[in-house]
């Protein structure tokens, strides 16, 4: 069974999504940026040049695009971000755009275990 991850072209300059292909699996073909220019109203109506493109891996970010309330490309860095909402909020707010959730609980992951390293060493050296 073949999986083919999203792609998402957005707008060069201000990394708005412009298409979002989405993942797909079964009897399915990845097909070409070319292929997708000439499929896709909203990139047939864009010129080229002013459009870029992110190729995901089959279940990339699954977690933040189910939780997440906004996505975009950050312009600068050329990496996803994505917006979440607030659980506490009780009006309408502004899209905040952060690094994925996902990426944020793995760097938090390996400090903490860096650090219980270091503590570990620490101990081990005042017992010596």
């Amino acid at each position: 069974m073949n999986k083919v991850g999203r792609k998402i072209y957005y707008d060069k300059m201000t990394g708005n999504v412009i298409l979002d292909t989405g993942e797909m699996m079964g009897a399915v073909i990845e097909t070409t940026i070319d292929q997708d220019f000439e499929t896709y109203q909203a990139l047939k109506e864009r010129v080229r040049d002013s459009v870029g493109v992110i190729q995901l891996e089959y279940g990339q970010y699954a977690e933040d695009f189910a939780q997440c309330n906004g996505y975009r490309v950050n312009p600068q860095t050329l990496e996803l971000e994505f917006s979440y909402p607030d659980p506490n909020a009780t009006e309408p707010q502004e899209p905040v755009y952060q690094k994925p959730f996902t990426e944020q609980v793995n760097e938090l992951k390996q400090e903490l275990a860096l650090s219980n390293a270091l503590i570990l060493e620490l101990m081990e050296n005042l017992l010596v």
